[in-house]
């Protein structure tokens, strides 16, 4: 394959990629059976020491377990970030679970059970409201149990972010509360028994333009100035989510995050400081972490011809690495990073189509990409696969057996 972002960092010897220092075939021997994920626990903690370089001192840094809550991830990050952001009760277990403190953790999503968030108030974690009726189930659940909840509030901003993977901010959204609605939510909030923190604000997802997040986290901070007036107490905490993106594709460039850095520097001097003395930002990041750590590793079964077209045939597929397939064919489909891990360049390459074991022309991994000469038992690797994998894939489509994880 032609060189991609996606390999730097890792390293091959004898003409083997190595993950965690481990040759790709002797960790297939370690796992027992493919297909399986692999997590690099150094580029993990490289990743998260390239951030503490960037940002500002003043900025906390957050880790979004939805993108790989798998719990030796979230063990190994526990003393890398300064606390979580969750989505579900299992995520708030697998990170107290780390012996993270619970004000640390914060639990944001639409449509939380009342066992969620009765959970969350008795934990002591921080709700991030998402509605006025949420406001209210949260405050008779601490009534009930006795305890003022933590909460912020949840914005959805009066304006769109370009260039994201994902809206999650502006115009109609299932998240938050619309800006111009706050300082009424804000309002009923100063006649509840709870402790009122500050704000969460997440536009969008998968960005790879800094100065796009830049003008993003300015228009924030401007916005949450804006509503701080209504507010029933201090802003202590402000949560401007993330969005960083990471390079999947041939084309994408990685993310000038000292341009992203320089940017919460100003932030945080001009308008934090002066406007909210008593706020942290934090940055919630989850795939910019974690997603480069990781790969998806895949044996090849079979090999065929059709028609003038080589088809390998591996025993993984969409159903344990659905964004690399092309999410069930909704999406204009791209290559992810894809490797021979056993045989890194060696050999004559050549064009085939990587499918998967699963009955459906949806479960292809790689079209018409360059490997060399792939053979039966040779060990398929694709890259990027550290976030929103395994968890984010139909692992019960056709039944087959859920792939192994392993942190190294």
């Amino acid at each position: 394959m032609s060189h991609h972002p996606a390999l730097d960092g890792f390293e091959i010897a004898d003409d083997v990629l190595l993950i965690g220092g481990i040759p790709l075939d002797r960790l297939a021997e370690r796992v027992g059976s493919t297909p399986f994920f692999a997590y690099d626990r150094k580029r993990i903690a490289d990743r998260v020491a390239r951030l503490r370089a960037v940002l500002p001192k003043a900025v906390r840094l957050a880790y979004a377990a939805k993108a790989n809550p798998m719990p030796a991830v979230m063990q190994h990050l526990a003393s890398l970030v300064d606390g979580f952001d969750v989505a579900s009760a299992h995520e708030l277990s697998v990170a107290l679970d780390t012996g993270v403190a619970p004000h640390e953790i914060s639990f944001a999503g639409p449509g939380k059970t009342d066992a969620e968030l009765g959970r969350a108030v008795a934990t002591g974690a921080t709700i991030e409201l998402e509605s006025f009726l949420e406001a209210r189930r949260v405050t008779a659940l601490g009534d009930r149990l006795g305890i003022r909840p933590r909460v912020a509030v949840r914005i959805n901003p009066d304006f769109v972010v370009r260039g994201s993977g994902m809206r999650m901010g502006g115009g109609s959204q299932q998240f938050g509360v619309d800006a111009e609605c706050v300082p009424d939510l804000l309002r009923e909030l100063g006649t509840m028994d709870i402790e009122f923190v500050g704000f969460h604000v997440f536009a969008g997802s998968q960005n790879l333009d800094a100065n796009v997040i830049a003008e993003a986290q300015g228009k924030s901070l401007e916005m949450v100035v804006r509503l701080a007036c209504s507010c029933p107490g201090p802003v202590r905490y402000l949560n401007l989510g993330g969005g960083f993106g990471i390079p999947y594709f041939n084309k994408d460039r990685p993310l000038e995050l000292d341009r992203v850095g320089e940017n919460l520097a100003g932030l945080v001097e001009t308008i934090l400081e002066p406007h909210m003395p008593e706020a942290r930002i934090t940055i919630e990041l989850g795939r910019y972490i974690v997603g480069e750590s990781g790969v998806y590793v895949t044996r090849v079964l079979d090999k065929k011809k059709s028609r003038g077209k080589t088809y390998v045939v591996v025993d993984g597929g969409m159903h344990h690495q659905l964004a690399a397939s092309g999410n069930f064919g909704q999406a204009i489909r791209r290559n992810y990073p894809i490797a021979l891990g056993n045989r890194m360049g060696c050999g004559s390459p050549e064009t085939v189509d990587v499918v998967g074991c699963l009955c459906t022309p949806l479960d292809l991994l790689g079209q018409d990409v360059d490997l060399p000469n792939p053979q039966v038992g040779d060990l398929v690797v694709l890259f990027q696969s550290g976030a929103y994998g395994l968890t984010a894939s139909p692992t019960a489509f056709l039944g087959h057996p859920a792939p192994a994880e392993c942190l190294v």
